[in-house]
């Protein structure tokens, strides 16, 4: 497939996959608050919060190449994001569809939740 095919979401279950695969680079990037951030977050990620997303991106963001996955609590922030990098050249930037909520349900089930 076309780095520029790729669909604006994927599913907690091919992140999950993603992840665990040797050699696959996958940058995992939280887009909610940092009051957020501090109740659970996905091993791995790093918070670039989407208050702060427009500012904070020049700097975060350089390679386009790179295969990004954006998550918030249930996938709406995520979305804007993905959106926004695509925007700006990272064909590649994907929205986890269903948020952390999801990942919680369906991979990480002891994770404190709100």
């Amino acid at each position: 497939m076309n780095p520029a095919e790729l669909p604006l979401e994927v599913s907690v279950d091919d992140v999950s996959y993603l992840m665990g695969r040797p050699g696959v680079p996958v940058r995992l990037v939280d887009c909610r608050e940092e009051d957020e951030w501090q109740i659970c977050r996905i091993q791995g990620a790093e918070l670039v919060p989407l208050s702060q997303f427009g500012e904070l991106a020049p700097q975060r963001f350089q390679d386009t190449s790179q295969h990004v996955v954006i998550y918030c609590h249930h996938g709406m922030r995520s979305q804007r994001a993905a959106l926004w990098l695509r925007q700006h050249g990272f064909h590649q930037a994907q929205s986890m569809r269903g948020g952390i909520d999801a990942w919680a349900d369906l991979v990480e089930p002891e994770m404190a939740r709100y």
